[in-house]
């Protein structure tokens, strides 16, 4: 947790003072601030947020919204609580109703958090009124819920705040927001690592290392530029190692599931050194000329596991029939994580620093590491092709759902925030 920073860079200065009488920015409306990961941007746009509302705010309705209430909680509160109260301002939460009470004595204000996951948030915070709103990784949630969150700010003075990631040029939010700044009466800033005074070297170079291609121009640099390219551009055969000979602590199965298209199924198993792709089950339906039933791919899973005590078997969400005979068959399932960014982001970061890796054994897999690509167009998100993308999607599954959280389960931390 936060203290209240002890250094603060000139950019994190103007947006802790951007809304004071005595700041060049006082007439602005909103304030975005985007750029990399680790920039310092965040903790200090929530501060800002919860002092403008204490000095400007007596009594009012306010707003907290992430992608979902839980993010709100993890990258806001938990991070910014403990500077406010070095401060003294009063908090208090009640979470059942996803609500606080924050301020000092005689100006205290009302806060409820959102969860902006769906076109169908919106809904849950149309009809408030409210004399300000954070939005942070405004760029994630829908447009709908940002619009509808902004237009509930209708109070006399009202103020918007957002945070966001940069994604692609063709984006709603780069496109409607970020080159419409000046039309919507708003300071928008870009942050890079060195924008954080707080961040040591060695965590910066850290950070530095772990990202590529892409996803290396957004998170470090900061640009919203577009996905282009294979997908995991750094992915060399020389990476692949043969499966070490002993020391095995648990084992899983992750399965991506096709009738038409391959199914895709790969055998992990886990040393002190991290997560190996030891073998693989990759059947073509189209290429053999002949589909498989729902107990033939069971029997082929059994026969990857050969015996080994499987944990459980990461599959494909949408098989649900296919889960359905594991089940019967006493294998436990697991529904994986299926946030196809997110999940190649961590993908390519446990590959880089070696927490996963893909023996050759899996000649399929490493055959597609070669061929999985971005589409082409930008259409305002990132999309990836669909072919390719098989055994792409178990490895995907597997480490967004198992590797990317500790022995047990249990979640060990992240590199990126996670956008949950």
């Amino acid at each position: 947790m936060n203290e209240f920073p002890k250094a603060l860079s000139p950019k994190q200065r103007r947006v802790m003072n951007w809304w004071r009488k005595s700041s060049p920015d006082r007439d602005k409306d909103v304030i975005i601030c985007d750029g990399a990961v680790r920039s310092g941007k965040t903790l200090c746009l929530t501060l800002s947020f919860f002092l403008w509302a204490s000095a400007c705010c007596r009594g009012e309705q306010l707003a907290l919204c992430g992608k979902t209430i839980e993010g709100v909680r993890r990258s806001l509160l938990f991070q910014a609580a403990p500077a406010l109260k070095q401060l003294g301002l009063r908090w208090h939460e009640q979470v059942s109703k996803n609500r606080l009470t924050a301020g000092f004595p005689g100006r205290e204000n009302t806060f409820y958090l959102f969860g902006g996951k769906d076109e169908g948030s919106a809904a849950l915070i149309q009809g408030m009124t409210l004399a300000g709103v954070l939005l942070d990784e405004a760029a994630v949630m829908p447009e709908s819920f940002v619009e509808q969150a902004c237009a509930r700010c209708s109070v006399p003075g009202s103020r918007i705040w957002m945070s966001c990631n940069p994604e692609g040029p063709g984006h709603w939010f780069y496109q409607n927001w970020i080159l419409r700044a000046g039309e919507r009466n708003a300071l928008r800033l870009r942050f890079t690592m060195d924008d954080n005074p707080g961040l040591a070297p060695e965590i910066r170079a850290r950070y530095r290392a772990l990202f590529q291609g892409v996803f290396y121009r957004r998170f470090v640099l900061g640009e919203w530029v577009a996905a282009q390219g294979l997908v995991y551009d750094f992915f060399r055969e020389e990476m692949t190692r043969d499966p070490p000979e002993s020391g095995w602590l648990e084992w899983y199965i992750s399965c991506d599931y096709g009738t038409v298209n391959p199914t895709s199924m790969g055998l992990w198993g886990r040393t002190e050194e991290g997560w190996f792709r030891v073998k693989e089950f990759y059947y073509d339906s189209r290429r053999e000329k002949r589909q498989k039933t729902d107990e033939e791919y069971a029997d082929a899973l059994e026969a990857l596991a050969a015996g080994r005590e499987i944990r459980a078997v990461i599959a494909d969400p949408s098989a649900a029939s296919f889960m359905e005979v594991l089940r019967r068959r006493g294998w436990r399932v697991r529904k994986a994580e299926n946030d196809v960014l997110s999940g190649i982001r961590t993908t390519a970061r446990l590959l880089r620093t070696g927490r996963i890796v893909i023996c050759r054994t899996c000649t399929d897999a490493i055959r597609e590491f070669g061929l999985y690509r971005w589409e082409d167009r930008d259409r305002g998100t990132d999309r990836v092709r669909k072919e390719n993308d098989h055994a792409m999607d178990d490895i995907r599954y597997f480490a967004a759902t198992v590797a990317n959280r500790g022995p047990g389960g249990f979640f060990a931390g992240s590199v990126e925030r996670e956008r949950i």
